[in-house]
């Protein structure tokens, strides 16, 4: 990628040279998924929880064409205030730039601009991943195939309940990424401290998780994630009989609208987010906060 293309900002550059560590965060959050003006304040307090955990935040999005990986006081409020920005996932990023575009970052479009600037650590909510009734619809996120061929650590509350866990956790055996559990033996459940499902490895210390890295790292194989699935604490979670009461109205409402593709996830969440008086969003800050603070130990072990 072209010097001029992907911009690094001054602190996240010297850190990266000074063999700093270094926090991805996505942008997304920021410009789509938190109401206005808390949005400001949340993407402000996550970067001080890196700062405060002994990391740099590398805040990315895409501002007029570039890529930016790093962003000053006033970009930061670009993205919290500028109802023009689009939401970018990894395809979008070749057209974007071309067209001198704006955009926040996805999943997989931060887990990509990230690698490419060489920082190893990203933290973010939850992933996407294969959808309910997938063999009707088809609908899987970008999100699985980028992070099959990424070399970055990702640190998550697990793959968004409003999608089929289960397929979603089979899939990533499939395309080879690996997945550990934080102090936990189950895959977490997004706004749930659990879904349920097992996980094949568990680690307990960010040292651990830095070890796996070094592992993964030496045994030269090709580059995929690792996920480090953090729960989110039982007291902050989301009560999970509401959680379930409340998702399946939501998914009924979508079937009974007809809304499908990439209308779907933000339709859900909004739903749940309403019509559980706004626990849910506040079960996925939780998370996020601890994500976070955990993504930047980890690099700081590494």
């Amino acid at each position: 990628m072209p010097e001029t293309t992907l911009m690094l900002s001054e602190e996240v550059r010297e850190a990266l040279d000074a063999r700093r560590p270094v926090v991805a965060l996505e942008s997304t959050i920021i410009a789509h998924g938190l109401p206005r003006p808390r949005n400001l304040a949340v993407a402000e307090e996550l970067e001080t929880l890196v700062r405060g955990a002994g990391a740099v935040p590398a805040t990315i999005a895409v501002l007029d064409g570039r890529a930016h990986v790093g962003l000053g006081k006033d970009e930061l409020e670009r993205i919290a205030t500028d109802r023009g920005v689009r939401k970018f996932g990894h395809r979008d990023l070749a057209p974007a730039l071309a067209a001198g575009a704006s955009g926040a970052t996805t999943v997989s479009a931060t887990a990509f601009l990230a690698a490419r600037a060489g920082i190893r650590v990203f933290a973010t909510g939850g992933l996407g991943g294969v959808h309910r009734e997938w063999s009707v619809t088809q609908d899987e996120s970008a999100d699985l195939r980028l992070l099959a061929r990424t070399g970055i650590t990702v640190v998550c509350a697990g793959v968004k309940s409003i999608l089929d866990v289960p397929a979603t956790l089979q899939r990533l055996e499939t395309l080879g990424v690996g997945v550990i559990g934080y102090g936990t033996g189950h895959f977490p459940g997004f706004y749930l401290s659990s879904s349920g499902l097992p996980v094949d490895w568990t680690v307990r210390t960010p040292e651990e998780v830095a070890d796996v890295m070094r592992a993964q790292e030496a045994l030269g194989g090709p580059d995929t994630a690792l996920i480090v699935a953090r729960p989110v604490p039982e007291d902050e979670q989301l009560d999970p009989a509401l959680h379930d009461r409340v998702l399946a109205e939501a998914l009924d409402e979508c079937r009974e609208r007809g809304i499908g593709g990439q209308a779907v996830t933000p339709f859900l969440l909004d739903f749940l987010m309403k019509r559980t008086g706004g626990a849910s969003l506040e079960a996925n800050l939780a998370a996020v906060r601890g994500n976070v603070r955990l993504a930047a130990r980890i690099a700081a072990a590494l």
